[in-house]
């Protein structure tokens, strides 16, 4: 066995959060290092991070309403790359984030595409408001408390346009909801009401309550809504759904079972309660609801009668997350083939084997017809990852046979020539992939494992480090609709 020296090895990642009100960045420096014995197979993990920079936290930059200025954004995260003194060329890692309102923008998948290309050799496109509400509960502190605590914690993530919710106990992710609360979705000019945002629009005429642009920014219908806000975020928490709270959710309803114990807020409204950030928010404060939203929520008696925990951060709680927590580390036995990488964006089909080799290979190439035909329906060529899981165990002759299958049914693909990316939930990526070359596949081989992944997501996989690890970055690339 080759003989791994316990020394680190560093990589640099970047978190990009691009949200309704707020554009933020953050630079980290990740350690890593071979935990197991050296006369035990190799397991590199991320045994240290480093906070290198932190960014001011600017006001997203917008052409018009629906549209981002990609020209602006640039210039800030290059401006900050500067500041740093960090290039782009030395991001091998990371996420950028399109969060709240600001993923409905019509050019937001381009602009992230464009970002996840132009500002680092391997910086990912992210989105969704369900990994939103994921990411912040990692960066909040939330997620750690739920494994130190064993009790049940809810973050709330709450920016200018979307409350992302993430449920968590031991750790363990039990469930997700969206709804639309937030800070700018009533924005004034001056003493007027400039804006009300469709959601808002939608809940005054549901309530036939008397509120329209012109209106005096202290009518009592602004206060209203932010009390019906609370309420109905109070009774989301509670999974007790009402009719008139179905306006306000983003997507599906609450899906944990369990009750929670305790809440932790994060995002810019978070930042109105806790004041964190001092001086640096200044220059992102808006003429908006958010300070009232914050008020009504602290006063809200449902939302009292849970535990509430402080976050360790409030408004770059998503950036943190993005930054720091986004990257897996493949195991050490792998096969790669390290002029295809970096790969970026590869879907994920999953295919279970549930433990029977044989009635597995049965059905494997129908599988991978339907893989095809869902990623690739217009025979343009879109590869896709194939997680396969609960393999047996399995003698080299079964290795042999399920390479010759997968040799088989990648060949059906419209473009054959493509990459063999696998992900295995078992510890065969380096047997499984090294049989493959043997087996003289004409295609180049990708095969890791030691990667939490599922069908539907998504996976960027970097170049490969000293150590022989790649890092990982799985996500999904769904935006949401106003």
């Amino acid at each position: 066995m080759v003989n791994f020296k316990r020394k680190q090895e560093t990589i640099i990642s970047a978190g990009i959060d691009i949200g309704t009100s707020t554009t933020k960045l953050i630079i980290s420096r990740f350690s890593l290092m071979n935990v197991a014995g050296t006369t035990h197979v190799p397991r590199i993990e991320i045994v240290d991070k480093e906070i290198l920079y932190k960014s001011p936290i600017f006001r997203t930059p917008l052409t018009d309403p629906s549209t981002i200025n990609v020209a602006e954004v640039e210039k800030i995260v290059r401006s900050q790359y500067a500041k740093a003194g960090i290039e782009a060329a030395q991001i091998e890692t990371g996420a950028v984030i399109i969060t709240g309102e600001t993923a409905t923008k019509q050019n937001a998948s381009e602009m992230l595409h464009y970002l996840s290309s132009e500002a680092g050799d391997f910086l990912v496109a992210t989105a969704g408001p369900d990994l939103e509400g994921i990411i912040a509960a990692k960066g909040s502190g939330a997620y750690d408390y739920s494994g130190r605590s064993g009790k049940v914690i809810a973050n709330i993530d709450i920016g200018g346009g979307t409350a992302n919710i993430a449920v968590y106990k031991n750790k363990v992710l039990l469930g997700t909801c969206t709804m639309h609360i937030g800070g700018r979705l009533i924005e004034f000019n001056g003493q007027q009401i400039m804006s009300i945002s469709p959601p808002v629009q939608r809940l005054l005429t549901e309530r036939d309550m008397p509120l329209q642009v012109g209106d005096s920014a202290q009518a009592a219908g602004v206060q209203l809504v932010t009390d019906c806000m609370a309420e109905s975020l109070a009774r989301i928490l509670k999974n007790d759904v009402h009719m008139q709270d179905e306006v306000l959710l983003l997507g599906h309803r609450p899906n944990w079972n369990e009750p929670i114990d305790a809440i932790v807020f994060s995002g810019g409204i978070s930042e109105c309660m806790y004041s964190h950030e001092a001086d640096d928010i200044q220059q992102a404060n808006y003429n908006d609801i958010g300070i009232l939203l914050a008020t009504t929520l602290q006063r809200n008696a449902t939302l009292q009668s849970f535990t509430w925990l402080e976050p360790m951060e409030t408004v770059r709680a998503t950036v943190l997350g993005a930054g720091t927590q986004t990257t897996e580390i493949s195991g050490a036995t792998i096969q790669v083939a390290p002029h295809e990488l970096p790969l970026k964006n590869v879907p994920v089909y999953h295919y279970d084997f549930q433990t029977d080799l044989q009635k597995g290979l049965e059905h494997f190439g129908t599988a991978i017809k339907t893989a095809i035909d869902m990623f690739d329906a217009t025979r343009e060529g879109q590869n896709f990852a194939l997680y396969i899981s609960e393999l047996p165990y399995m003698g080299f002759r079964d290795i042999q046979q399920l390479a010759t299958a997968i040799m088989q049914v990648m060949d059906q693909r419209p473009d054959p020539d493509q990459p063999i990316v696998l992900v295995l939930q078992s510890d065969h990526a380096k047997v499984l992939g090294q049989t493959l070359v043997a087996m003289n596949v004409r295609q180049s081989v990708i095969c890791i494992d030691q990667i939490n992944v599922d069908h539907g997501d998504y996976l960027d996989i970097g170049r490969a480090l000293d150590s022989g690890v790649v890092p990982v970055v799985v996500k999904t690339l769904t935006f949401h609709s106003a």
